[in-house]
């Protein structure tokens, strides 16, 4: 259904003139284009002088139009108020869909998250040398339990190599026939040995990865504080 104005507009727009002799389609098209818009341009006049707010919206298909309402299909569209000369005064924006409004709230979050990162920093250092002197400080302590724990790992596997050898000697890992059963304490001591280094070479994977994501760290807080100071 066309709005009162618009349809005003159509109603009341005079008939474009024919060109006998050429029937010029493209310029019968352009005077019935332009006939209209002065119909509505009259048609805002009469709409404002009687105190009606004139709407214009697009639709699905890019055409453009005007109403004394907006259609309820439109109504969530992005819409404007325009005054007599078709100048906007109002815009009211498109509502947005919830995964658009979630989206929003997610980067409000990662900036407010930003700022308060930004804040520490600058709160916490007064310098480039600070932060350089505490990433040297933890580097080193990760450091040295690395190196703790990769000698402690030496000594299981020596030990795991030394009870192996000793399971030589028993069944069913000696070739003798008449070679002993191996021992509940042997055989418990290979399981637990091996298991403790499966153990430690997680803990010392655990550390290395620390001591990687700690100099990441600590270079990208040096950055953003160079960034935030204005240091080159």
């Amino acid at each position: 259904m066309e709005s009162r104005i618009e349809q005003w507009g159509m109603d009341n727009a005079p008939a474009a003139s024919h060109n006998v002799a050429g029937s010029n389609e493209d310029r019968i098209v352009k005077t019935v284009a332009w006939t209209l818009t002065v119909a509505c341009l009259i048609a805002f006049a009469a709409a404002h002088a009687g105190g009606i707010k004139v709407y214009r919206w697009v639709d699905e298909h890019g055409g453009v139009h005007y109403g004394d309402q907006v259609p309820p299909q439109y109504a969530t569209h992005e819409h404007d108020v325009v005054n007599s000369e078709g100048v906007v005064v109002q815009r009211t924006q498109a509502q947005k869909s919830p995964e658009a409004l979630a989206a929003e709230e997610q980067q409000a979050a990662a900036a407010q998250e930003q700022h308060n990162r930004d804040q520490n920093l600058l709160n916490t250092y007064a310098s480039v040398a600070e932060i350089e002197s505490l990433r040297d400080q933890r580097l080193a302590l990760v450091s040295d339990q690395i190196k703790v724990t990769g000698q402690f790992l030496d000594i299981l596997n020596d030990r795991l190599g030394k009870l192996r050898a000793r399971s030589l000697h028993f069944t069913p890992y000696s070739d003798d026939p008449k070679a002993p059963p191996m021992p509940d304490q042997v055989a418990e001591d290979l399981v637990r040995v091996g298991n403790d280094i499966q153990t430690q070479q997680q803990n010392l994977r655990e550390k290395q990865n620390e001591e990687a994501t700690m100099k990441a760290q600590f270079g990208g807080d040096i950055q953003r504080f160079k960034a935030l100071k204005g240091i080159h």
